[in-house]
């Protein structure tokens, strides 16, 4: 820290002195003294940063213990990007004497990749962006002073791996009711495997869409204010997802563990799922015991319209009696009744039939739907499908890899959950495992850290001759570091 107190009391304390003064002089220009405040602090922060890593590298070169086992090589610099802003300083090549194998000691001691060049603090902000908006902004937001290349932002979200359900509680939550709402989005790709693998059809239209999926739980629905008119979800989770095949029911069978760990699923009345009645989605529902299908009230809505288009006027009465029907009257009701509306003029019946067809096959989820019975809630999967995924992923003209929106879909999921951006940067690093011994810390001897003391009071003079109560930071470092030394 001696570097930096000299550059505060040198550099630092004349300028906020100034920035003072002159403010003072003009109240009015209080956003060019804040500016100009908050300039210095970034400096005199990058200047702390740079001090640390260099003043752990010399530890490094005086180090006895590093002497054992590794041999000063080269001298070099490096330059890391921060979230605070780029920071060069001095590092050491060190050589193994066994195996001969060079490496930036300083770099492993403080979890850096051999060629990673930007701090975990970076990432996390880089990934907060990226999420939400683009890659050129996560770029632009992971450092203060330097953008990161989309390039990079890319690769980062590509290279994502991802930590399963939260973390289980200890006591398992007792709800009446739990709800599974599913649907999907559709993004553009700009290949599947490598580019240009893209196949037209007859219609000279690319096989370029994939289908990301999104699963929330929740246990019901509240109002955001006691006299709003808007609701929330209580306790959503998210799954976001590029699943087919086997994968489908993997990603299924994670939320049921989900389910199953969060809740005391014996005591839950009745598990609603609401959907489109989807095929991926059917089979999914299979997979949760006791999940009872509702259809999702825009798709029925949806379908109706279909049925009612062609009646102008009195469309909206003719819609009334479909749906009257399908809450109480039976299947071979609801056919005459549609027979009935194809006889009226300008009625397109392959849309109607198409109509017909859809709810015939959720007969039963439409039905629990109207009665709208036992705990059957309104379900909210177009707006989520629109909010959770469609903001990010195709309302914009956007083109994907299979790998980046399968990311993005889960990097989403994770973001709405709650989930924290550093814990998942941190959740990508290889634990590197220990040499030998290196369990056993050899800490500093009270004679080592007394001479220590001793050493720094010519240096700064301000001292106190005796350490019989205190340890000073310098020692403090030292011991700390000591430890780290030993893991090498």
């Amino acid at each position: 820290m001696i570097k930096s107190i000299k550059y505060f009391e040198e550099e630092c304390i004349k300028k906020f002195e100034k920035l003072v003064d002159d403010f003072m002089k003009e109240p009015t220009k209080i956003a060019e003294y804040v500016l100009g405040v908050t300039d210095e602090l970034h400096k005199l922060g990058l200047e702390m940063i740079k001090e640390s890593l260099e003043s752990m590298d010399q530890m490094l070169q005086e180090s006895p213990i590093r002497k054992k086992n590794w041999v000063v090589e080269a001298h070099d610099t490096k330059q890391l990007t921060t979230s605070l802003g780029d920071v060069q300083f001095a590092k050491t090549l060190f050589k193994n004497r066994e195996t001969g194998k060079s490496e930036y000691l300083l770099d492993k001691i403080i979890g850096l990749e051999p060629k990673e060049r930007m701090t975990e603090d970076a990432e996390a902000k880089l990934l907060e962006e990226a999420v939400q908006t683009s890659y050129r902004r996560g770029g632009e937001a992971a450092s203060l002073t330097t953008d990161v290349t989309k390039q990079t932002v890319k690769n980062k979200i590509h290279e994502l791996k991802f930590p399963k359900n939260a973390e289980k509680p200890k006591i398992k939550k007792v709800v009446d009711y739990l709800y599974i709402d599913a649907d999907e989005d559709h993004v553009s790709l700009q290949f599947r495997e490598h580019k240009g693998d893209l196949i037209r059809n007859d219609n000279n239209q690319k096989n370029n869409c994939l289908i990301t999926k999104l699963i929330y739980v929740y246990e019901g629905t509240e109002r955001e204010a006691p006299k709003s008119h808007r609701y929330r979800l209580v306790n959503p989770y998210y799954f976001c997802g590029v699943n087919t095949g086997e994968e489908n029911h993997r990603f299924w069978d994670e939320v049921y563990e989900y389910l199953d760990s969060h809740y005391d699923l014996s005591k839950v009345k009745k598990i609603y799922a609401n959907s489109d009645g989807g095929a991926w989605i059917m089979a999914g529902i299979k997979r949760i015991e006791g999940a009872i299908h509702v259809l999702d009230g825009f798709h029925l809505e949806t379908y109706l319209t279909k049925l009612t288009s062609h009646m102008k006027d009195t469309k909206d009465d003719a819609k009334q009696e479909l749906r009257d029907c399908i809450r109480s009257q039976t299947k071979a009701d609801f056919i005459k009744l549609v027979d009935r509306l194809e006889e009226y003029p300008n009625a397109g019946l392959e849309r109607m039939e198409k109509a017909r067809e859809y709810i015939l096959c959720n007969w039963s989820a439409a039905k629990r739907r109207l009665k709208h019975k036992d705990g059957v809630k309104g379900s909210s999967t177009e707006g989520h499908v629109s909010h959770v995924l469609s903001s990010r992923m195709s309302s914009r003209p956007l083109g994907w890899s299979v790998i980046g929106a399968t990311n993005m879909a889960r990097l989403r999921a994770y973001y709405y959950n709650g989930g924290d951006m550093l814990e998942l940067v941190r959740f990508q690093e290889k634990e590197i495992p220990k040499a030998a011994g290196a369990e056993e810390y050899n800490l500093l001897s009270s004679a080592q850290i007394i001479s220590s003391e001793r050493d720094r009071h010519g240096e700064l003079g301000k001292y106190t001759e005796t350490i019989s109560h205190s340890i000073s930071l310098q020692s403090k470092k030292k011991m700390y570091f000591n430890s780290h030394i030993w893991g090498l």
